[in-house]
């Protein structure tokens, strides 16, 4: 009954951010409903016994992501009215994906609620990290492989993507500076002592 009530808890308050997160008008107050929104699901994992994937999202996510959004966000001068032109265009599209999303999470629980049977209790020396390590790294093992292959290409266009040349910027060409000679640097001036008189 108390794990309920907190599952019913944690999942408003899901929620209510994550519509925070897409209707705040400023966008640091976003990444933090975010933030908050990424506590409450690690606790609806910690009250599925998912300890590892509860501490692993907190950690990575909040610990690592968050904290790079918030400072991309809070350096860059983002023009805020120029991002909003294009939300009644795009509008169409956006229903149409998150019905598509809604009906495959619909279609997923009713699956999950009517054929399949409740998840046995794993036994000591037993736990969930060590159930997902094993079907990770066995059953999972190619899929896993491709996904960080996905993210490894994404990070390099990301990469390229933002790799911008400038015209008037200064740089060094090492290999003019080892061609130099001390001649060309360095100039002797013969002057003539002057004496105090």
């Amino acid at each position: 009954m108390f794990e309920t009530a907190l599952f019913y808890a944690f999942s408003a308050i899901l929620l209510l951010a994550a519509l925070r997160v897409i209707t705040a008008r400023n966008p640091v107050h976003s990444a933090m409903f975010l933030v908050l929104a990424f506590f409450t699901a690690a606790g609806i994992w910690l009250l599925l016994r998912a300890e590892f994937l509860a501490i692993a999202l907190v950690l990575v996510y909040v610990g690592a992501v968050m904290v790079l959004f918030l400072f991309v966000v809070m350096m860059l001068d983002i023009n805020l009215e120029r991002l909003r032109e294009g939300f009644w265009r795009n509008l169409p599209l956006a229903v149409v994906v998150g019905g598509i999303l809604v009906f495959e999470m619909v279609a997923l629980l009713a699956r999950h609620v009517f054929e399949a049977a409740p998840a046995a209790e794993p036994g000591p020396g037993n736990s969930n990290t060590r159930q997902l390590g094993l079907l990770v790294y066995t059953h999972y093992a190619y899929a896993f492989e491709v996904s960080a292959v996905i993210l490894l290409v994404a990070i390099i266009a990301a990469i390229a993507l933002t790799l911008r040349r400038r015209k008037d910027r200064r740089y060094q060409n090492p290999a003019e500076q080892v061609k130099v000679r001390r001649e060309d640097r360095v100039r002797l001036v013969s002057m003539p002592s002057e004496r105090d008189e």
